[in-house]
This record gives structure tokens, sequence and C-alpha cells, in this order.
């Protein structure tokens, strides 16, 4: 496979500069012994003070630029989580379903553990109001969507729970047709345990690469199948967005317990002075 050459922006904050500095030198530290990709630079810019902030006053940037397989930046990214990711080159990478469901099965175990520890990402608006979406597609359409689109079709798998079946296929329907997925078939399957629903959901459903990506890191699947296009392309933008968005995603998780710890000290302080 082509490799690929990317820039990453990884941004630290804190409200200890001498914590924060020690921080972002042990991971650039790591970035440069990092065995399974080419790193071409590491730099550690300096620790900048914001005085306007009163909690997280102090911020810093380490700027890396690496060389790989998709499958090792792409575990870079989760490992790293990049606020911004550049893609230098190719300008469109094809990549075999196969390979890109071992990469998408790894995105899932992946977020899959963080979410345990963390909560999960997929939060919508209320969905009351938003119409069901149409399901079903017919064989020409799906044809023109992979086609002219470039959209991928797939299977992939989830956990669900809620008050009952018909509740859970309903928001999940909207919910998946808010993130710009097209729905062929939607299962789901379980059974009601102390008036709760438990079960599995199986979607088959076409949609940009980019929001296959999305889905996989939110819902961190139990199981994932390309049916088509045996040969899916990504273009540098596409990939750039997604990196970016896999970065975005592991750090929303991450940081929650210091903004939880943030929020509660900001809220005490207000108590406290009148």
């Amino acid at each position: 496979m082509t490799d690929i050459e990317v820039i990453f922006y990884i941004e630290g904050i804190g409200n200890d500069e001498k914590v924060l500095e020690r921080a972002l030198k042990e991971t650039a530290e790591n970035l440069r012994k990092e065995k399974n990709v080419k790193i071409k630079y590491v730099n550690l810019e300096e620790v900048m003070e914001s005085p306007e902030e009163e909690l997280l006053r102090y911020s810093g940037v380490i700027e890396a630029g690496l060389e790989g397989g998709l499958a090792e930046v792409v575990r870079l990214t989760l490992r790293y989580s990049p606020a911004i990711v550049e893609v230098l080159r190719p300008g469109k990478l094809e990549v075999e379903s196969k390979e890109l469901m071992k990469i998408l099965g790894e995105v899932s175990l992946f977020m899959g553990k963080l979410m345990e520890e963390f909560g999960g990402l997929a939060v919508y608006p209320k969905l009351d109001d938003v119409p069901e979406p149409r399901m079903g597609y017919s064989r020409n359409e799906t044809e023109e969507f992979i086609v002219e689109d470039r959209d991928v079709l797939y299977r992939f798998v989830i956990e669900v729970f809620g008050e009952d079946e018909e509740g859970i296929k309903t928001t999940m329907a909207k919910a998946l047709a808010i993130e710009g997925c097209k729905i062929n078939k939607l299962v789901v399957q379980g059974k009601a345990e102390d008036g709760k629903f438990k079960g599995l959901l199986a979607a088959e459903l076409l949609s940009p690469v980019e929001t296959l990506f999305q889905l996989t890191a939110k819902y961190a699947p139990v199981a994932i199948s390309i049916m088509e296009p045996e040969i899916i392309d990504i273009t540098a933008n596409e990939l750039q967005n997604t990196l970016t968005d896999l970065g975005g995603f592991v750090n929303e998780l991450v940081t929650r317990p210091l903004k939880r710890r943030l929020a509660e000290k900001k809220n005490t302080e207000f108590k406290l002075n009148p």
C-alpha cells in the first residue's frame, strides 16, 4: 500500500506550566521512538501563557512530520490524538475493502475501550421532530450511489439499549440519517429485561468513507463488513478530515475528567463568591 505523509499538530493545555512542559516533552520523545513509521521531524514549541484564561492558562504544540502506511497512521492518530492532521501526499489513496475493515476493527476496539472508561460519544439533539428516513434502495440506485457519489455499502452491528425495540429502531434510523447515511436495512433483535430492552442493531448502510469512520469511532460496532466496492479510493482531503475527526473524538473522551473537575471548581468558586 502507498505510504502516507502527514503532519500532526498535537496540542496540550494545562494550569501548571512545568507539568505541561514535562508532558509535552514526554510525548515528543515517544513520537521520536515510534518504530513502524518514518519520523521526519518532531518540533516542540515553547509553552505559552494566556493570562486572560482563569483555569487552563498554559498551552503548547508539538508539530510532527511522519510517513507510513494507512493502518499505522490511523493507530498513531488514535494514540496521540492530534488536534489537526495535514495530509501532504498522496493526492488519492486506494485501499482494499479487506484492509479497510481491519483498520476499522482496530478503531472500534480502541474507541470501545475508551468509551467504557469515559462514556459514549454518540449524542444527538431531540429527534422527535426529525422525519423518519427512507429505508431501502433499488440495485440501480445503490450502484449509482457507489459509482457516482463514491459511497461505500457496508453492514455494521452495534449494541443497543432503550425502552423498546420499535423505539430504538426509529431513533437509530433518524440518528443514522443525521450522520449522512442512506439506510438499506435496519434490524433490531434482543429482549426486555427489568423493563429495559437490550439487544443488537444490524444496519446495511451507504455513506461516504468519512462517515463510515465517524460511525465506527462513535459506536464501536461489534462487527463491520464492507460489501462494495472492493477498492475504496480516499482523497487526501477526505483522509485529512477523517484523521482529524478521529483525533478529536479521542481528545474529547480523555479530557472529560479534566473538564469535569474544572467545571466543578468553577461552580464552587461561583457559589463561594456572591
